[in-house]
């Protein structure tokens, strides 16, 4: 995968919606991931397949980087 690429998908990945994405189970949340994605960005076939492998092997981030995005009261600002 292309830098470029992977900036795109971890931008995605941050405006993407919070719940949707944290109700999903691993395989449903990469399936979507993949899905919505590639339809935004149009990707070549061994794209796809790098970013598939690429999304599956970062699921546990993918959720963090997630959970990190949801909105805070201002109790919680550091």
């Amino acid at each position: 995968m292309t830098p470029s690429l992977l900036r795109q998908f971890w931008h995605f990945v941050e405006q993407a919606q919070v719940g949707r994405l944290l109700s999903m189970d691993d395989h449903s949340l990469q399936g979507w991931l993949v899905t919505q994605f590639s339809d935004v960005y149009p990707l070549e076939h061994h794209q796809r397949y790098h970013l598939e492998r690429y999304i599956s092997s970062r699921l546990s981030l993918i959720r963090d980087v997630v959970s990190d995005c949801t909105p805070r009261s201002l109790g919680d600002r550091p």
